[in-house]
């Protein structure tokens, strides 16, 4: 049945694209618009009935967003009244996409530091060298405005996610190797994702040290843990089980007492820098009963971990959606540059990440995976770092072009490795 949805969603896909190139042939701007987005539309649901493109699917989606925002850009910004570019949603919804990755690490993944090392450390020193070197190169040849190219930025300094563990395999590379980068460079990037913002985007864009790490804590951390917390509780002794249940309850009390008003009172009665610590330890607490809701979740539903990345999908769909339609004005007067600049990010990542790799001395398949891990970085967490900036539709909008263009080029190269294997 699926299957058949999919074949017929392409199928009305393509002649809506007929009609749309026949509609702007036509100059008749009122049916290419709506045919064009039916076309995007249907395609994205139609890959999935080609075996070729069905790795693609996702990537169709991201693209679908892009043109759906760009030709009705206001049906992304409010519903009714409300704004969807609100913080406090864009923080929900990152915190959704980076529990959805989360579900898909492991506690055993940083055991990897042990057995390799000396990978982890070129990844890391890869990781935050290359990318936010070439992006504040490309901001510097293409003049972007400030606030894009701090996103440009942005994006280069961010860590990895979890879509260069699924390009090492897809590539036979070396997939634990991948698996604990990312977990380390995940780890790390609280403290190396603002210092690199402040050493190269601090004269384009304000740049709040502290408050970067603990928005990058919120975002990142919070959700993590809670999706660590879940994977220790499949093998914890009983022992193990009374200290979570313990932790559980002095968390629950601690959100009781902000939410009763201990909140507003220690607002005042504390220090600023003290308060935004009491403020983060309370989103930990409700890491801490989430990640225990959700491990009694899965007892009762256990395909729920398959299914979690789905929702890391959509959320990142969710993002490019609300940033193109914040920023389709800006998009229309730097797209195309903005593009290039993808590529050449996106390339440079490649190649310096192999290449830099194999001069340390890894072999061909952790190279591979080291140009995986450089070239694919986390744009669901530079967006929502956009978003908590107030500045999604500028600094924000770097990340929803960059986001297609490397599911599409890492889909290509882990394709190619795949029927290449190293000697």
């Amino acid at each position: 049945m699926l299957f058949r949805i999919r074949q017929l969603s392409l199928a009305l896909g393509g002649i809506a694209f007929v009609i749309a190139i026949g509609a702007v042939l036509a100059g008749a701007d009122g049916l290419a618009q709506p045919a064009g987005v039916a076309a995007a539309v249907g395609t994205a649901i139609g890959l999935g009935a080609l075996p070729g493109l069905r790795a693609y699917q996702y990537t169709g989606w991201i693209i679908a967003a892009v043109i759906a925002a760009m030709v009705y850009p206001a049906a992304f910004l409010t519903v009714g009244n409300f704004d969807m570019r609100s913080p406090w949603l864009i923080l929900l919804v990152v915190q959704l996409v980076m529990f959805g990755m989360g579900t898909q690490m492991r506690l055993a993944d940083l055991r990897g530091v042990a057995t390799h090392p000396r990978g982890v450390l070129i990844g890391l020193l890869c990781q935050f060298s290359i990318m936010p070197v070439v992006g504040f190169t490309l901001t510097k040849i293409f003049y972007f405005p400030m606030e894009i190219a701090a996103g440009i930025i942005l994006i280069g300094s961010c860590s990895s996610g979890l879509a260069s563990n699924v390009m090492a395999y897809l590539a036979r590379a070396n997939l634990v190797l991948s698996v604990t980068v990312t977990a380390v460079a995940t780890l790390a990037a609280p403290v190396m994702t603002p210092f690199l913002m402040k050493v190269f985007a601090g004269t384009l864009i304000e740049i709040a040290f502290i408050g970067m790490m603990v928005q990058i804590a919120k975002i990142v951390l919070v959700p993590i843990g809670a999706a660590m917390l879940h994977d220790y509780l499949k093998r914890a002794s009983d022992a193990g089980w009374r200290r979570v249940f313990i932790v559980a309850g002095v968390s629950a009390a601690w959100l009781l007492f902000l939410v009763l008003g201990g909140a507003a009172w220690l607002q005042g009665a504390v220090p600023e820098s003290l308060y935004t610590s009491l403020e983060l330890l309370g989103f930990f607490a409700g890491a801490v009963l989430a990640g225990l809701g959700y491990h009694f979740l899965t007892v009762r539903l256990p395909k729920l971990d398959s299914v979690m990345p789905y929702f890391s999908m959509a959320g990142i769909v969710y993002f490019t959606l609300v940033t193109t339609a914040a920023g389709r004005d800006h998009l229309l007067e730097v797209g195309f540059l903005l593009f290039l600049a993808a590529v050449l990010h996106n390339t440079s990542g490649y190649f310096f990440g192999y290449w830099l790799s194999r001069a340390f001395g890894l072999d061909r398949s952790s190279a591979r995976t080291m140009a995986l891990e450089v070239g694919l970085q986390n744009g669901g967490m530079a967006s929502g770092l956009a978003g908590a900036m107030g500045k999604l539709g500028t600094v924000g909008l770097a990340a929803a072009v960059f986001s297609p263009w490397m599911n599409i080029s890492g889909s290509i190269l882990a394709n190619y490795w795949s029927k290449r294997p190293p000697k």
